[in-house]
């Protein structure tokens, strides 16, 4: 079993910047996919962008350039931060952890961007 707690979100005005944080904790593996996803009012929820134990990176295109996704794997937590923040990033963003054949899923943080 492995829980996810999300922290970092927050109301933020258009342009700024905000930087998220997700650690696991319980069993942990060495072989990993870990993900953020964002689900806004009214619509489904969608990657925003996910990385594995090897290092490789997936961005939407609507974030690409915008937001970097990083492990600190010590410390068994994944990051997002997120620059230039536009309102439709407006959403609850959820962590995600995929290892062996199970998945698992974060509380969920607030993140609005409004002015």
């Amino acid at each position: 079993q492995v829980q996810l707690v999300e922290s970092g979100g927050g109301l933020v005005q258009p342009g700024g910047s905000l930087r998220l944080s997700c650690a696991a904790s319980g069993i942990i593996y060495s072989i990993y996919d870990m993900a953020w996803y964002r689900q806004a009012p009214g619509k489904q929820r969608e990657m925003v962008a996910i990385i594995s134990n090897t290092g490789s990176i997936n961005y939407a295109d609507s974030v690409k350039g915008r937001f970097t996704i990083s492990t600190d794997d010590a410390k068994n937590t994944v990051y997002l931060q997120m620059n230039s923040l536009k309102p439709e990033d407006t959403a609850v963003y959820y962590c995600n952890r995929r290892q062996a054949t199970m998945i698992y899923w974060g509380q969920g943080t607030q993140v609005t961007v409004s002015s």
